[in-house]
């Protein structure tokens, strides 16, 4: 009777797993089993043939963060498949462009639209984030990527120390092509990294940070962010204003735009939340805006807004991916496995988005029936 009810047990856990992947799968982008075979992912009709096998090794590693080796002694116990930690390493590399293509189909189902091109060179987004290995004495390493729009391709991944000169966040760190625009959050907001990107004939767009980026007017008088901002009265509202960047000879334009009611609200309840000495007054008018720095001059205002308002689209998705990058083993061996996992862990955090997404829509169960998506 005992042995009875484990292997009741045991098939109700199986069969739980197994309903739980079809209703993941429904929510991968159409055509998804094709392209693992169109890129390369699967390449032989021997080892792992399966799209979704190799697509579920992955995740292991990459969502549930074992270490390669961990990975395939659990899925050979799981009986989905047998394969070396060096075969599986492997197949993640030739998996780069597949992953990249399930990130992109992501983005677009998730309405993320783009400007219009912006002309020569690329538009990129820089971002960072700290990795923790597993373990009290895990080691820790700082990430730092950019990312083309519109197609999301990752074109620089840099690992390093998290302590030490020259491991911080800055755009000094990434190579600049002539005319490319530098997308960054308040983050890359400093005088260094701006002219450096300036120097090598490109310009930056980055979200201002008022007490790391000392701006003035034409004639060397200081620019009064906070004044020009109150300026903007009404939702939506646009500002303009041409600045030089406090020594240097770096010119640009802030552009800002007043929040919606709603979005204020929003702004100041993050304030009140994580406030933990008294907040300063102007840290409360702030919040009703969104300022940037850019040293495009030629581009429209609102076409600059809009590019910033698809870094802060993407933005939500980065943050989802941060706190995943905390769990699991970064593949250090080469750029190419480490831009696979890069992909995987920007997959499974764009499947979070649309998973809470379609279950909020598609309630009370929470996915498509058949027949109304993709349940490859």
């Amino acid at each position: 009777m005992k042995q009875d009810c484990l292997f009741l047990y045991y098939w109700d856990m199986v069969n739980a797993a197994e309903e739980d992947w079809r209703i993941l799968t429904s929510l991968f982008p159409e055509g998804w089993q094709q392209q693992a075979k169109q890129t390369g992912a699967i390449e032989r009709q021997r080892g792992i043939t399966a799209p979704g096998d190799l697509l579920r090794l992955f995740l292991l590693h990459v969502a549930r963060g074992y270490s390669l080796r961990e990975t395939v002694v659990r899925a050979k116990e799981a009986d989905l498949a047998t394969i070396s930690d060096v075969g599986l390493l492997k197949r993640l590399r030739r998996s780069e462009e597949w992953l990249h293509w399930l990130c992109q189909q992501l983005v677009a189902e998730n309405g993320v639209l783009m400007p219009s091109p912006r002309g020569p060179g690329a538009v990129r987004i820089v971002d960072g984030t700290i990795i923790k290995e597993p373990g009290k004495t895990g080691s820790q390493w700082r990430i730092l990527y950019s990312m083309r729009l519109p197609d999301l391709r990752c074109d620089y991944f840099d690992l390093t120390a998290t302590t030490g000169t020259g491991t911080g966040e800055s755009f000094a760190r990434v190579p600049v092509e002539r005319h490319d625009l530098i997308l960054g959050d308040a983050g890359y907001c400093s005088a260094p990294g701006i002219q450096w990107v300036v120097d090598h004939d490109g310009d930056v767009l980055v979200r201002i940070n008022p007490q790391s980026l000392p701006l003035q007017q034409k004639g060397g008088r200081k620019f009064d962010l906070l004044a020009h901002l109150q300026n903007l009265h009404t939702a939506g509202a646009i500002g303009e204003w041409k600045v030089t960047l406090t020594g240097t000879a770096v010119e640009g334009r802030v552009c800002a735009l007043r929040k919606s009611e709603e979005s204020i609200r929003q702004a100041h309840r993050r304030i009140e939340r994580k406030r933990q000495t008294k907040t300063k007054p102007e840290t409360w008018e702030y919040a009703k805006y969104v300022a940037v720095f850019t040293t495009d001059r030629s581009t429209r205002t609102e076409t600059i807004l809009d590019w910033y308002r698809v870094r802060w689209q993407i933005e939500l998705t980065f943050k989802r991916f941060k706190s995943l990058a905390q769990l699991g083993h970064l593949p250090k061996y080469d750029d190419q496995s480490s831009r696979a996992w890069l992909y995987g862990k920007l997959f499974v955090a764009l499947l979070t988005q649309k998973l809470i997404r379609t279950g909020r829509e598609l309630s009370p169960w929470g996915y498509a029936l058949a027949g109304h998506a993709s349940t490859q």
